[in-house]
């Protein structure tokens, strides 16, 4: 390749941007070229997440309508999460709540936990035969938790793939519930009418009345209704270890792979929503196997916990692979 190039930012590389306006002003953004075609954004901001993501100009994330919104303009009580949720690749979810809210031993918590609302710390990028993002999440509060997240986005020039490499350690001096999950949102025009999901080796199960009537089609789609209720399922692996998720467009000729260990992440939630403009499938491996908040995690007696100066790690892939 350095022969046909004065540089490799030519076709490959991290370009850094700052936004200058509406309510992602100041944010930083981050956009990784690989040289293959495929482009996403890193969000230092928005808890070190991926935003929009494409492979040869198809996009491959739903974006919401609030888009990239600044970490001064998240709301964390109750369900505020949803007035600043960008959809995107990845929203982290947790990092000691996930799910619906909730109030667990007299403390309450907001849907889907505080994580997308961290900024970055000591945020480091590498663009050499290798492209990386590095960089840190502390969620602390007085008399309540500290927790750190050490976060390694990581390609490679020519590739079609992402791995995002977390840490998480608990730096209080009690032990901490410990909840993630990694909401990634694929959207249109890789999602379409004539993609199907598979996810070998799990059965789904349906969360509420809503998503048993769709259980019979869970793994295809229709093109957008409007008034379409959310339908979520939960997949039980038969065998703990390597597990994929895959949807396929036979039309556009591409399908997008997410990957993940069931022996780190044992839970894997699917959100099916083919609203009008919410056009959208969620595909979420988490910690715990319980969608229904810290609480209903701790009555089911699924409740992760950190020790103190314990650390978890987590890693998923995603790939893009054409037909």
């Amino acid at each position: 390749m350095r022969q046909y190039v004065g540089s490799p930012a030519q076709v490959a590389g991290i370009d850094r941007f700052c936004e200058e306006d509406g309510p992602a002003r100041g944010a930083r953004r981050f956009q990784v070229r690989t040289g293959s075609g495929l482009v996403f954004d890193v969000l230092p901001d928005r808890g070190l997440d991926l935003g929009a993501a494409s492979f040869r100009g198809v996009p491959l994330a739903w974006i919401s309508p609030a888009g990239h919104v600044g970490p001064g303009h998240v709301e964390h009580e109750g369900t505020g999460w949803q007035r600043t949720f960008g959809g995107g690749l990845l929203t982290t979810c947790g990092l000691d709540q996930f799910g619906a809210p909730a109030t667990d031993e007299g403390q309450e918590f907001g849907l889907h936990g505080r994580a997308s609302g961290l900024a970055a710390q000591q945020v480091n990028t590498v663009a050499d035969g290798r492209l990386e993002v590095t960089g840190r999440l502390r969620q602390t509060r007085l008399f309540g938790e500290n927790i750190v997240l050490d976060r390694a986005i990581t390609t490679e020039l020519g590739s079609r793939a992402v791995t995002v490499t977390d840490t998480v350690t608990n730096e209080g001096f009690e032990p901490q519930p410990h909840m993630v999950l990694y909401h990634m949102n694929l959207g249109w025009p890789l999602l379409d009418s004539g993609s199907v999901l598979r996810v070998p080796g799990a059965e789904p199960v349906a969360r509420d009345a809503e998503a048993e009537r769709g259980l019979g089609s869970w793994d295809t789609f229709t093109a957008p209704s409007p008034g379409f209720a959310e339908q979520v399922f939960r997949h039980d692996f038969a065998e703990p270890g390597p597990a994929e998720a895959r949807l396929l467009n036979p039309d556009l000729g591409l399908s997008l792979a997410i990957r993940f260990d069931t022996r780190r992440l044992p839970g894997l939630f699917q959100w099916k929503m083919l609203g009008a403009g919410t056009y959208v499938l969620g595909i979420e491996p988490a910690n715990c196997r319980v969608i229904g908040g810290r609480a209903a995690a701790r009555a089911a007696g699924e409740l992760p916990v950190l020790e103190p100066g314990e650390s978890r790690s987590y890693a998923v892939e995603v790939e893009v692979a054409e037909a």
